[in-house]
């Protein structure tokens, strides 16, 4: 089986030598590195060459979470086609091996690994990884729909892997779409009659110490992104899973007595509520707001109403005979 990865990067320097040796030395070598870079200001294009990926370049301004990632699956020669982010690090030599383990199923289209938390990252971003990123082997089809809700379509592309003859035949991500392409893809995936994974043995390092005014500008985009593709909404509500979230979170800092991090613990989140309440609605926001309240500005310079597709929810006859475990 042979594996593509894809790496879409924006000065990326500081990164790539960890990461590129740590894909290089897995013990299920990669066929290929494809590093798509977006007019870095840093020597990330000519490290990467030098480093022996594929290198595609593109106008910083034309970047999309869904759309890039498309162009360089398009140039993959793999069978299997692995995303990762340029800040996420493989935790172990196996990485590669157990991110395409499920694919022996044969009805499995799409798998992604665990995020663990850098040991320097805040209290609240350790949580919010240990709830999101289990210690357990999770398989979802359609059918498990009444268990998860919205957390059915739950997958990550800091490190995921997708059968590219698969990816290909749904239509790949989304595009243009501001954030969540990752998610949008599980869905497809999923409500195609295919199965999806999440195998924590694939584990990655990874993690984010934002400030309340990223996470309120990322919540504002994953708020954009769901009402963009609302068609997700015929099967459950994102609010609840956001909720379940953050009660979890005040249940174990109560448990732990951390008491300090309670008053940041609101504050957050304060601001996701409100970043996502807003983005749903972002149609009525002016769009001078919008560009100040996303973390892609860039996405707005591009941005045409018509080109968002409502994506069809198309069940294939021979998909809904497949007898789930």
């Amino acid at each position: 089986m042979k594996i593509s990865v894809i790496l879409p990067t924006l000065n990326a320097e500081k990164y790539l030598p960890e990461l590129i040796g740590s894909l290089q030395g897995q013990t299920l070598s990669p066929h290929e590195i494809i590093v798509v870079d977006s007019q870095s200001d840093d020597g990330t294009a000519l490290l990467a060459k030098r480093l022996g990926a594929k290198l595609i370049m593109i106008e910083r301004a034309d970047f999309d979470h869904g759309g890039t990632r498309n162009l360089a699956a398009k140039k993959a020669s793999g069978d299997v086609i692995v995303f990762m982010t340029q800040d996420a690090l493989p935790q172990h030599e196996r990485f590669l091996e157990e991110i395409v383990a499920p694919f022996q199923d044969t009805r499995v289209a799409a798998v992604c690994g665990r995020q663990v938390a850098r040991t320097d990252s805040n209290v609240l971003e350790q949580m919010t990884r240990d709830i999101n990123y289990p210690e357990l082997y999770i398989h979802k089809t359609l059918a498990d729909l009444d268990r998860f809700g919205i957390k059915l379509f739950f997958f990550t592309n800091v490190c995921s892997a997708l059968r590219r003859e698969t990816f290909l035949q749904i239509g790949g991500f989304p595009s243009p779409i501001i954030l969540n392409e990752d998610m949008m893809i599980a869905a497809k995936c999923i409500t195609n009659g295919f199965a999806v994974v999440y195998n924590p043995r694939a584990s990655v390092i990874h993690s984010h110490d934002y400030s309340l005014k990223k996470q309120f500008r990322r919540n504002f985009d994953i708020g954009v992104s769901m009402r963009m593709n609302e068609w997700v909404f015929r099967y459950a509500r994102a609010e609840k899973e956001g909720g379940r979230l953050i009660k979890e979170q005040l249940g174990r800092l109560y448990k732990q007595g951390k008491w300090t991090w309670i008053p940041r613990w609101f504050a957050e989140a304060g601001a996701k509520y409100l970043g996502y309440r807003l983005g749903v609605s972002y149609k009525r926001i002016p769009m001078s707001l919008r560009k100040k309240f996303s973390m892609h500005p860039d996405f707005w310079l591009h941005y045409d109403q018509s080109q968002i597709v409502r994506e069809p929810v198309i069940f294939k006859p021979e998909a809904q005979s497949v007898s789930h475990r």
